[in-house]
Order: C-alpha cells, then sequence, then structure tokens
C-alpha cells in the first residue's frame, strides 16, 4: 500500500472519529496521537518520494513548493482560487522584512532556518512602529515558523495576506498567530504535508521521534491560536508537492481569519 493510500485512509477515519467525539483532553490526544503515526508514514517513506525523481533538499523547503501553483498543482487537489501576482524570485530569496507606512511590517520571501531570529531583531529595533505583519512567502523552517508565531501574538500583531500575495506550507503556522488575521480576496493560502527534506536518512526512531514532536507542537500551537483542526487535517492529506488551497469559507469556518474585535479580546 502507498503512503498516500495509507494516509487518504487514516485521514477519512480521523473525519469520522472527528465528528463523533466529544471535546475534550481524550479527543486532542487521540487527534495528536493520529497525526503523528500520519507524519510517521511520511517520513519513512522517504524513498518513495525519491524513487518519483523529486528534489526535496534542505527543510520543509521553497523547493519544493510550487511558487506558482498551476505549474505543480494543477488539478491535484485542486487549481488555484486566484492569480498570484507576487515575483517567483522574490518568493525564493530569504525572507526579507521591510517596514512600510501605516505600522505594516512587511515579510517576504522564503522562511530558511535563522529567520525566527532575523524577525525578532527587527522586532526588537522597530516593534513600537509594527501593527501588522504582510506575509508573502512559500513557506520553509517549520520551528522558525513556530517562533515568529509566538512572537508575533506575544507582541499582539496583527497578520495579514494581500490580494495576489501567497502564504503556503509553514506560513500559514506564522499566520495563526495574529490576534487579528485578515486574508484579502485573491489572497492565495495553501497547505500541505511536513516532512523531513534533509539529505540525512532517518531511522525509523529517528522518524518516529521527530513526527510526534512536530506534531505536537504544531497542533498544540494551533490550538493555542484558536485555529481549529481541519487546517491541519488538510495538511495533512496533501502530498509534499502539492497544496491544498483553502477557500474564505474554509478559513472563516477553521478561524484562520477573525472577525477583528472579538479576536483582539481574546488575545488579551
Amino acid at each position: 500500500m502507498t503512503t498516500r493510500a495509507r494516509l487518504e485512509g487514516l485521514g477519512q477515519r480521523l473525519k469520522t472519529y472527528l465528528l463523533s467525539a466529544d471535546d475534550g483532553t481524550l479527543m486532542r490526544h487521540v487527534f495528536q496521537a493520529l497525526l503523528a503515526t500520519a507524519v510517521v508514514f511520511i517520513l519513512i517513506d522517504w524513498n518513495e518520494l525519491s524513487a518519483a525523481n523529486r528534489d526535496l533538499s534542505g527543510f520543509d523547503p521553497p523547493e519544493t513548493i510550487p511558487v506558482l501553483p498551476p505549474a505543480l498543482t494543477d488539478g491535484e487537489p485542486q487549481n488555484a482560487p486566484s492569480e498570484l501576482t507576487a515575483d517567483p524570485q522574490t518568493l525564493k530569496q530569504a525572507i526579507r522584512f521591510e517596514l512600510q507606512p501605516g505600522g505594516i511590517l512587511s515579510a517576504q520571501g522564503s522562511i530558511e532556518p535563522g529567520a525566527a531570529g532575523r524577525f525578532a531583531t527587527e522586532i526588537e529595533a522597530r516593534g513600537e512602529y509594527v501593527k501588522t505583519v504582510l506575509l508573502n512567502s512559500p513557506g520553509g523552517a517549520v520551528g522558525d515558523a513556530l517562533a515568529i508565531s509566538k512572537l508575533i501574538r506575544d507582541k499582539k500583531l496583527g497578520t495579514k495576506v494581500a490580494s495576489g500575495a501567497l502564504c503556503a506550507s509553514s506560513c500559514p503556522i506564522i499566520m495563526a498567530g495574529g490576534v487579528i488575521r485578515e486574508a484579502e480576496q485573491g489572497a492565495v493560502i495553501g497547505v500541505h504535508q511536513i516532512f523531513n527534506g534533509s539529505k540525512e536518512k532517518l531511522s525509523a526512531e529517528q522518524a518516529m521521534s521527530e513526527a510526534q514532536r512536530t506534531t505536537a507542537d504544531v497542533s498544540r500551537h494551533l490550538e493555542q491560536m484558536g485555529i481549529k483542526s481541519g487546517v491541519w487535517l488538510h495538511a495533512l492529506e496533501t502530498p509534499p508537492d502539492r497544496l491544498y488551497y483553502l477557500t474564505a469559507e474554509e478559513m472563516k469556518d477553521f478561524a484562520l481569519v477573525t472577525d477583528g474585535v472579538g479576536a483582539v479580546a481574546k488575545a488579551r
């Protein structure tokens, strides 16, 4: 049985469970355990991806993320909902932070290892002027995305994806940190599986440990940020060379976008 087939089966079982179970601690624990198992399948079957001749180097790497979605994701699982106006070359470069008028801090490019440290330095230097982080990124290092997201929440900043901009892969993790989260009409927001893209081969024990840690970190953070599990489920079901594009309705249903005033009150 292929990895995709196993994940599809797991996804269906997980959805059935979530629809029938009550909220509470038990649900969260079982949910995280099932997610960890699924990520293990992804990591252990790394050779299956290599056999398909995919160049998955780096870390949840920008090279594998479809910067121009139709090039790799046309019809699988869906077409991009809007046309990207973002410059592909800009998105492939290391993320850059630039202060703009109106308290906007632009964050454009790939989230490379170390990006969180550079973001923290930028906030320390100009944080008093920053109100909203404007995202345009194909994703990248998950650990750095989590750290940036947490700092955004600590500073009670908003996050926004403009029309024609891309926020994919680990970028929605950053978006989740905003006390107010906005996606303009025409913004392209997509998720897919998180995986180990390094050159190093992982043993089954290492894969299990990494899967459990990453699953716990991401699922706990999204829960703390008020994001519903549907976002993570769609990421889990979508192979790393594809994107699941979130519709405007799904963003609202999963609380990836907020209603503004209520979100600020909750974050205080």
